[in-house]
């Protein structure tokens, strides 16, 4: 389904990692700043790096079956509200985008009504099945959602993107999410459940037992990804799963968000072995499953400031931190340019 995903560069990031060493401050002073500018120069195949100059992010839209059992605190209603809000440019990852240079697309991939036309152009169905007891997907519809998402990536980086972001609107779908990470890590469903929109305990107990239930029938696939997402995950998780697989692909840098684009980054990385090699971690969300499923990339987020909103939101708040790294790998004078001396020996 998925070509070969080559590592990022490593003449490029020997290079990068030995100009880091001249740039005019002592080694390793800015920290992990460092580490992230040879990253995007061994993705980039350069060094100097080059500033990036379309940051993109794509929401993956679509309501999930599983609502209806009262796992989430807001109705499935929003869904379709908040495409229309990303589309008037009224939501956070619209704001923080503009903030941080980025650009935004939203794909309806199984919104449960119509919503815009020009959004629809991938949507496979509306709504997902109800995973605690029947698939979310048919067969032919998770391949359908999969290869949705890999042109998408293709038309993203045909058209100048550089970096790419996966966001995610849908409501309850953090139990999809939590059902793949634990499918995939072998967690128990106690240690996956989060509070996702803010739910109360007795929701949580509903949600609980959703996953349990969901888990049972995706532990029995877990081996095969399309099957796994097919039985568990909905449109637009599997459509974000081909997406951050075939940007890997593509030598396209990803910065992952929250528990659900990673949960599908889980699934990319069993698609397409390799891929996590081209993403970094946004950010920390406070959803349970997500530092589980980082902790299975070997994923360390950049930051932590309690978000879980989604939308691709911690990952765009990452983004300026990439830039500066980037930024300060290629513009920052070496001990030779400033005629400085470098360290003694």
């Amino acid at each position: 389904m998925f070509q070969y995903v080559s590592p990022p560069d490593e003449t490029a990031k020997r290079d990068a990692l030995a100009r880091q060493d001249r740039l005019t401050k002592p080694a390793g002073a800015l920290g992990k700043l460092e580490q992230l500018g040879v990253w995007v120069a061994s993705c980039q195949g350069v060094c100097p790096p080059k500033p990036f100059t379309r940051p993109r992010v794509v929401v993956f839209a679509g309501d999930h079956g599983i609502a209806a059992k009262g796992v989430s605190a807001y109705p499935t209603d929003v869904t379709a509200q908040m495409v229309t809000n990303f589309l008037n440019g009224g939501a956070a990852v619209n704001v923080l985008a503009t903030t941080a240079g980025a650009t935004v697309r939203v794909v309806d991939m199984s919104v449960a009504s119509d919503v815009a036309e020009s959004v629809a152009e991938f949507k496979v169905r509306q709504s997902s099945g109800s995973i605690d007891h029947e698939d979310a997907l048919t067969e032919q519809e998770a391949k359908a959602a999969v290869e949705a998402g890999k042109t998408i990536a293709d038309q993203e980086v045909d058209g100048g993107a550089d970096l790419l972001i996966a966001g995610d609107m849908g409501i309850g779908n953090t139990t999809p999410a939590a059902v793949l990470v634990a499918a995939l890590t072998g967690a128990e469903p106690v240690a996956v459940v989060g509070r996702g929109t803010g739910i109360d305990d007795t929701t949580w107990m509903r949600k609980t037992a959703a996953i349990r239930d969901a888990l049972r029938r995706a532990r029995q696939v877990s081996a095969e990804p399309v099957a796994l997402l097919r039985t568990t995950a909905g449109a637009d998780i599997a459509a974000m799963a081909g997406f951050l697989a075939q940007a890997s692909v593509r030598k396209t840098p990803v910065i992952l968000d929250g528990v659900v684009s990673t949960a599908a980054a889980l699934v990319a990385e069993e698609m397409a072995p390799g891929a996590r090699l081209w993403w970094v971690a946004g950010h920390q969300s406070t959803e349970p499953s997500h530092n589980l499923a980082l902790e299975q990339l070997g994923l360390e987020p950049l930051l932590d400031m309690e978000m879980r909103l989604g939308e691709g939101s911690g990952a765009v708040a990452a983004l300026p931190l990439v830039a500066m790294a980037t930024r300060i790998l290629a513009e920052m004078a070496t001990f030779q340019d400033a005629n400085i001396s470098g360290p003694a020996d």
